[in-house]
């Protein structure tokens, strides 16, 4: 195992019950390390990131964390060491948004414990980290898409993880909501996290990741750096679409 190494994946099949989705995936993320998945709309992109949390069981092959297979950690060992970020959503009660940050403790407290003094100061620092304390008091449910966005990040910061995976960060933020979480997450690259994202904006993965994984109905189709991976021929294989319209839409920005 590579010194940075903290997860791989192996000749995964993926799933649901008997129904095959994706299949003979390999992949390896490393600590201070970003890799970004792009792939079409139902490709099994998810799947793959449900699979590799052990929320749903792997149809085939094997996850390695920590060289230890993923079906021997428990459920609190897992959420002490990786954390997931959903995309932001209006939730159905309007927790304020400390309280949103201190769930990311659970694993920490118990099932019948309460929020200790130092649960509280983490909870502060990170959503201080993010740059968004001044939130603290505010119901989530009061919150724009970007700052729903950051107080999600900082829920699985409290969770002190190695490793980070995000499902479409930036989906449904303004402009300027975009590239503050990108900045952000760059930033928690510097201090040594691995992290696994998906996008659907090529922009995105060449301003961030040092790695991509292009997925296509349930297959990896290609990976590598991203400088030498994601061009306009390999994004028009993936997306179906003729390589003047790739251009087109980037404005160039990738060659």
């Amino acid at each position: 195992m590579q010194p940075n190494r903290i997860l791989s994946a192996r000749q995964l099949c993926i799933g649901y019950g008997h129904k095959l989705i994706g299949s003979h995936i390999d992949l390896d993320l490393q600590l201070g390390q970003i890799v970004c998945l792009l792939g079409p709309n139902g490709s099994g992109k998810s799947t793959l990131f449900k699979s590799l949390l052990g929320l749903i069981p792997l149809l085939g092959g094997q996850v390695v964390l920590q060289g230890r297979d993923l079906k021997l950690w428990s459920r609190p060992q897992l959420a002490k060491t990786m954390a997931y970020v959903p995309q932001a959503s209006d939730g159905v009660f309007a927790f304020q948004a400390l309280e949103m940050v201190l769930m990311g403790r659970s694993a920490f407290i118990g099932h019948f414990g309460a929020p200790s003094k130092q649960d509280r100061i983490l909870a502060h620092q990170a959503l201080e980290r993010l740059g968004i304390e001044s939130l603290a008091h505010r119901p989530y449910t009061q919150l724009s898409g970007g700052e729903q966005q950051l107080v999600l990040l900082a829920r699985a910061l409290v969770q002190e993880p190695k490793v980070l995976i995000l499902d479409e960060p930036t989906a449904s933020l303004d402009f300027g909501n975009q590239l503050r979480v990108l900045q952000h997450i760059k930033a928690l690259k510097q201090q040594g996290l691995a992290i696994f994202l998906c996008t659907h904006q090529p922009e995105h993965a060449r301003r961030v990741a040092d790695t991509v994984i292009l997925f296509k109905k349930g297959q990896v189709v290609a990976q590598g750096p991203t400088a030498s991976c994601l061009r306009v021929e390999t994004l028009a294989e993936l997306y179906d679409l003729s390589t003047t319209d790739v251009v087109q839409h980037l404005e160039s920005r990738i060659d």
